[in-house]
């Protein structure tokens, strides 16, 4: 079945990470042009290459509105003038956006009282701040084509875990800004969604079992469960 995504322009913010590269993935199986944006540029050139080795596409291609096609970009989504130059340069290329996918993220894990002013101001950066400014500047383009944002928060941004305060807070704050942004964006027929997943097997999260794990990932990933009272 057509999902409607051929020749589509997506940006994916956090592309080269877990769910930011299956998304790409994902995309480029509905034969899109992808844009894979990420704060290490060399990570998303390795995004990118993987996706083409994995023969998801044929080659990384120059040509506009041709998809499957992927790209890579560096993107400091803390800095709204990086976020318009990606987007800038996006737009010199292809001419439209359609699709703008919200999944860089951060975590920072810890007792309330243990947190730093500096643990905070770096967990909203991204994942509030960054989220906010990547829509806010995509916006105008999607308005012209009638697309679509997706912004990946999580379920901590639903149900308090416990050592998650900061991380809890910004998610949170996505789900507030997705629900505003739809109810904002209606009549522009731009539809504004939020997904909020429980714990993915990511690169992130093999990294904190490892260093949270006292060498028992295993045992690490048990004690997740022990987080959410609904899965007792």
């Amino acid at each position: 079945m057509d999902s409607g995504l051929r020749d589509k322009v997506v940006l994916i913010t956090g592309g080269a990470g877990g769910m930011g590269k299956a998304a790409a993935a994902r995309f480029l199986e509905e034969k899109a042009v992808v844009y894979v944006a990420d704060l290490d540029a060399e990570r998303a050139a390795a995004a990118a290459a993987d996706l083409i080795a994995s023969g998801l596409v044929a080659k990384m291609t120059a040509e506009p509105g041709r998809g499957p096609a992927v790209h890579a970009s560096a993107l400091d989504i803390t800095r709204p003038e990086d976020i318009e130059r990606t987007i800038a340069d996006l737009m010199a290329v292809e001419g439209h956006l359609d699709v703008l996918v919200n999944a860089a993220g951060l975590w920072v894990e810890g007792p309330a009282e243990s947190m730093t002013e500096d643990d905070w101001d770096r967990v909203v950066d991204v994942n509030l701040k960054g989220s906010f400014f990547c829509c806010s500047r995509a916006v105008p383009h999607l308005k012209k084509t009638q697309g679509c944002i997706v912004n990946i928060s999580s379920d901590c941004g639903l149900v308090g875990t416990p050592g998650t305060a900061v991380y809890s807070a910004s998610k949170s704050g996505v789900v507030a800004l997705t629900k505003a942004l739809a109810i904002e964006l209606a009549p522009d027929l731009v539809r504004v969604n939020v997904i909020c997943p429980a714990d993915v097997m990511t690169p992130m999260l093999e990294g904190q079992a490892r260093e949270f794990g006292g060498g028992d990932e295993a045992g690490y990933y048990r004690n997740l469960l022990t987080c959410y009272p609904q899965c007792d």
